[in-house]
């Protein structure tokens, strides 16, 4: 499946614990990471300054659904049921 353009919630609601370029200390959830371009699509997508939690995260039709709004909720439901 590929990212629906215009979306980047999988930028934006979960939690990040590892550093990003511009973010060394991650970013909390519900915060919309600096690397999220404009059109939003990861800025240092491929390289190897992006987090590797973001590489293994992969558009699903379950966690993208029919639009931004599902897949933010989905998103969001996974961090409180991962949340230590």
């Amino acid at each position: 499946m590929d990212c629906r353009p215009g979306c980047g919630a999988c930028c934006t609601a979960p939690s990040i614990s590892s550093p990003i370029l511009g973010m060394p200390h991650g970013k909390p959830a519900g915060v919309r990471c600096i690397q999220l371009g404009d059109d939003a699509r990861c800025l240092i997508f491929g390289q190897p300054e992006r987090p590797a939690v973001c590489g293994g995260l992969q558009p699903s039709a379950a966690m993208c659904g029919e639009d931004r709004d599902h897949a933010m909720q989905y998103l969001a439901r996974l961090e409180d049921l991962t949340r230590p």
